[in-house]
């Protein structure tokens, strides 16, 4: 199956389950696809804490080899050039992902 993922939140627990669904779907052999939207693209932002340690699950995600867009336009909104996680995208890329999934899942 192929899953299309919108994060649109950076609240650090969002963040974490949706790593961590995005990583239990690969390891179930489905294609993953996140695409950070809004104050998703701010996910590179947010400070592991004890209960969330997103850089351990992003860096999982993408050992997986998930794969992993940001917003150019919502990077800009908050005078950010480029994702150092992810490369930039745009609106043309989300609707690409959207169509070729078999489900698409909105986190935010």
């Amino acid at each position: 199956m192929k899953l299309g993922i919108i994060l649109q939140s950076n609240n650090a627990e969002h963040i974490w389950n949706t790593l961590r669904i995005a990583i239990a779907s690969l390891k179930a052999s489905h294609t993953v696809q996140i695409f950070l939207f809004s104050e998703g693209v701010e996910i590179e932002d947010i400070k592991d804490t004890e209960q969330f340690d997103i850089s351990t699950k992003l860096r999982e995600f993408k050992d997986f080899k998930g794969i992993i867009l940001a917003c150019e336009t919502c990077l800009q909104v908050r005078s950010k050039t480029e994702s150092k996680v992810c490369p930039t995208t745009t609106m043309k890329d989300l609707i690409k992902m959207v169509e070729e999934s078999d489900k698409v899942l909105v986190f935010g």
